[in-house]
């Protein structure tokens, strides 16, 4: 199974692991799991950690480089994934996670959030 992890999952699961739902931990965990983080999550990282918001403190390479020496694979952005972007419903404004929503649309796989607003969307999202 592959699983798109957004941002905050992400952050956890990097530093902070005990944040993490009993069940994130359990799916990320699983033999033969496959784990995707989104360059839309570096993105976020990247702006909010420039922002000095402290629940960005992580230096964005250093965690990129962290995730890709843990066998984690990153999902590049794309036009097909704006596209999709663009015509989700207006359930929820932030650019990060509807980009990473469409991906997950648009790549047939799962998205794990611990978001409300993000779980209410149709489709492939689980709220973990």
């Amino acid at each position: 199974m592959t699983v798109l992890v957004d941002t905050h999952l992400l952050l956890w699961a990097a530093g902070e692991p005990s944040k993490l739902s009993a069940q994130a931990r359990a799916l990320m965990q699983e033999p033969g799991q496959e784990l995707w983080f989104s360059a839309a999550s570096l993105w976020e990282v990247a702006i909010k950690h420039k922002l000095g918001r402290e629940d960005f403190r992580i230096e964005p390479r250093r965690l990129r480089r962290g995730l890709l020496e843990n066998g984690w694979l990153e999902l590049a952005m794309t036009s097909e994934h704006a596209i999709a972007a663009g015509e989700l419903p207006p359930l929820h404004k932030d650019p990060f996670d509807r980009m990473m929503l469409a991906q997950a649309q648009v790549e047939g796989v799962t998205l794990l959030t611990s978001d409300d607003a993000v779980a209410r969307y149709p489709g492939p999202v689980r709220k973990v």
